[in-house]
């Protein structure tokens, strides 16, 4: 039998494409299926309908625990990130004493510093990346700002927390992909998920300035 997918003969995109995360949370639904389902087990008898009962009563609980993993690992990250704020908050001061550094940015990510959603996290991500790359500009347009031992300590600070954050956006990613994957088991997690309204989680997005600087020539 052939593969599905040729490289040989099947047209390629030579060029490569960007692969993007769809920001979108898709709700749990279960069809008549499942009720019907339900139902037979009962018309089997009391033990048939108490069985998948206990079966739906210990996927109630593994999901609750699950999402407090989610909570757990989304916190991980907003502390990494309330860090890099208070970091990059410093740099905007020492910069600020020797030039006139645009604090607009600044101004925006300082006031999502607490009570994050999932839009939020990825937002306040995004814009502390911006600001970064308008203090790195900054401080190579202005090399005697190098000089500044409070400066580098800054940006190794900064440095540091960035690869905090990659980290901690991994296993955060890990269980969010963990919850999308559980709460479609049919049939016991996916009737609980879909009584409960649960929907999927986005997972982190990299940040436009992110993946732009991703295609600079660095060497």
């Amino acid at each position: 039998m052939a593969n599905p997918l040729d490289e040989m003969n099947d047209s390629t995109i030579e060029e490569g494409k960007d692969i993007n995360v769809i920001a979108k949370q898709i709700p749990v639904k279960v069809g008549k299926g499942s009720k019907v389902f339900e139902v037979i087990l009962w018309v089997l008898g009391i033990i048939p309908g108490l069985v998948f009962l206990i079966m739906k009563t210990k996927a109630a609980t593994y999901l609750r625990q699950l999402e407090q993993k989610v909570q757990s690992a989304a916190s991980d990250v907003d502390n990494y990130l309330e860090q890099r704020v208070v970091v990059l908050s410093n740099l905007v001061g020492l910069v600020n004493r020797a030039i006139d550094l645009d604090k607009s940015t600044f101004t925006q990510i300082a006031a999502k510093r607490t009570g994050l959603q999932d839009n939020d996290r990825n937002d306040l991500a995004q814009q502390t990346d911006s600001l970064n790359n308008k203090l790195r500009f900054t401080i190579e347009n202005y090399p005697e700002l190098k000089a500044h031992q409070e400066i580098q300590d800054a940006i190794q600070q900064n440095s540091y927390l960035q690869k905090e954050i990659t980290a901690a956006r991994d296993v955060y990613n890990d269980v969010v992909y963990t919850w999308n994957k559980e709460i479609q088991v049919w049939p016991t997690k996916m009737i609980v998920a879909a009584k409960q309204g649960y929907t999927t989680r986005i997972p982190f997005i990299a940040s436009k300035e992110t993946k732009e600087r991703a295609r600079d020539v660095f060497f």
